[in-house]
């Protein structure tokens, strides 16, 4: 079994281009699948964003429920916990949050929140400390981002540098 596993869980998206930029923020950070629900993203789906070739990487795929009907796009460890992302009161801030090795992040949708029956059943509930709320993409890259920095496994180096860059950078730091 694999020693981590990192699923995306979006709630009714309404914009192809924040689902384009979840999905590019999980090839970055080593996304395992991305799963949503609703059918509004489906119909707007045609309009197509910037996702370096993510999608044939990465499961992207519509599910009836996050809790239920993620089999259909990707298999969960058992032991996967549930944590929802979301500004709601007793929330843990992010930078107090502790990631499990297995997680489904749940975010909820660009105009509204994360259903309560959801929450009741989360693992944890977390937030990221801002003044105001983030748009989905954003947040979905604040949460992975904290994940990755907080991890002991995490790549850094040149090495990294150079297989994560654009093909047009070559600028180098002269010491």
């Amino acid at each position: 079994m694999k020693k981590q596993q990192v699923t995306i869980g979006l709630i009714n998206p309404k914009s192809p281009s924040n689902v384009g930029s979840v999905m590019r923020a999980a090839g970055c950070y080593r996304v395992d699948a991305v799963c949503y629900t609703g059918n509004r993203y489906a119909r707007a789906a045609r309009l197509n964003t910037d996702t370096k070739g993510v999608q044939e990487k990465i499961p992207l795929g519509r599910v009836e429920s996050l809790l239920s009907g993620l089999t259909e796009v990707t298999d969960l460890a058992p032991n996967t916990k549930i944590v929802c992302v979301e500004l709601v009161e007793g929330a843990t801030p992010l930078p107090a949050y502790q990631h499990p090795d297995y997680a489904l992040y749940i975010f909820g949708p660009e105009d509204g929140t994360i259903d309560q029956s959801i929450i009741d059943r989360a693992d944890a509930v977390v937030y990221v400390p801002t003044v105001g709320c983030m748009n989905l993409a954003g947040a979905v890259n604040v949460l992975l981002y904290d994940r990755l920095v907080k991890s002991v496994d995490s790549a850094v180096g040149d090495a990294l540098i150079r297989s994560s860059r654009d093909t047009n950078n070559r600028v180098q730091v002269r010491r």
